[in-house]
């Protein structure tokens, strides 16, 4: 009697320690990842935990080549999309439990350099062109149902983003266009200029070079390097702008009322509070870098950025606390090719 009591104890015993121990393996694997690509001829998706260890390197079926832009690997409800510049083509991967899979490579109209997600579709810049792509479930529609070419094309597309009822672009030839979106989500129309943009007179059309975004609602966060201001679109207009006291921010990434900034030529971030129609300049350096940031990213508590000096690219990964300050969890070195695309991918979790 005592030997079977002491049996069902310890069977008791081991079944909860089964499910500490699954419990454990869930919870690691929900953890959110950095993800990158490689961008080289033959590319591939780079898998970091937060702590900057390298989980999985996964081809894309392509070739890289994208320069210049930003947005060439997001994440979003369990999915990840990064473009192969020189095939011509997008990389679809799952996130699971067990890690990353490619489950589709989708065609695309020009070379990407961009991609946004929006809850129903994919839409995907290229040098000239924007095009959108349905979604149901975890599965993209390989044929576009939406293609508009753009306001310059002159192929100094940077990067598309994702407004209510509307995407909007930037070019670097100095436009900020926008496109409006069906009832279902796919790129309809011709593009309108956003009005209000910065010129500097007697100076080169694209003197002012509007670069990267960040969206939320109808809100677009758009980076003019040349004058290092950070402008809100809103409406077609840019209502409001921002000076900041670093050297050209190129790119930007809104999570929870910061948004954070790129800064190419000063190798470091800012950091801005935004709220209504504010922006206000919350810390001029909010982290450093080795080389060039190339984009940045949000989501999950974390904050990550590329930089690129000398063929050589560095993954920055950060913590972040309630009041926007950033502690360092992670640089990783990457040779042999200049990235220019990350994200931070969960499980089922949108990144936006």
């Amino acid at each position: 009697m005592i030997f079977t009591i002491l049996r069902i104890k310890s069977i008791h015993c081991a079944s909860i320690l089964v499910s500490l121990l699954g419990a454990a393996t869930a919870a690691q694997a929900a953890s959110p990842f950095a993800v990158t690509a490689s961008n080289a001829a033959a590319n591939q998706l780079l898998v970091y935990s937060s702590s900057g260890v390298l989980i999985q390197h996964l081809s894309t079926n392509g070739k890289g080549g994208a320069t210049g832009n930003a947005g060439g690997v997001q994440s979003h409800h369990g999915l990840v999309a990064a473009v192969n510049f020189g095939s011509q083509s997008v990389a679809i991967f799952k996130v699971r439990h067990e890690g990353l899979s490619l489950s589709q490579v989708v065609p695309t109209v020009a070379s990407p350099v961009s991609v946004a997600f929006g809850e129903n579709h994919l839409y995907v810049l290229g040098a000239d062109r924007v095009e959108s792509h349905s979604i149901s479930g975890d599965h993209v529609n390989s044929n576009a149902d939406g293609v508009m070419t753009l306001l310059v094309a002159d192929g100094s597309a940077a990067q598309v983003g994702v407004l209510t009822n509307q995407l909007v672009v930037t070019e670097k030839s100095n436009a900020i266009e926008t496109f409006t979106l069906s009832e279902d989500g796919a790129v309809i129309g011709s593009p309108t200029l956003v009005s209000g943009i910065p010129s500097d007179a007697g100076e080169a059309v694209n003197a002012n070079e509007p670069f990267g975004l960040a969206t939320r609602g109808n809100n677009a966060y758009v980076t003019i390097a040349h004058d290092n201001e950070i402008a809100l679109v809103r409406s077609n207009a840019i209502i409001n702008e921002t000076i900041g006291t670093q050297n050209a921010p190129c790119w930007a990434t809104l999570t929870g009322p910061f948004l954070y900034t790129s800064n190419t030529a000063s190798l470091n971030l800012s950091r801005y509070a935004v709220y209504g129609q504010k922006i206000v300049l919350d810390e001029a350096i909010a982290a450093t870098f080795t080389g060039n940031p190339t984009d940045n990213t949000s989501g999950e508590g974390l904050v990550a950025a590329i930089d690129s000096l000398s063929g050589t690219s560095h993954l920055s990964i950060f913590t972040r606390d309630e009041d926007g300050n950033l502690t360092t969890s992670a640089v990783v070195t990457i040779p042999g090719a200049i990235i220019n695309g990350v994200a931070v991918a969960a499980e089922d979790s949108d990144q936006d």
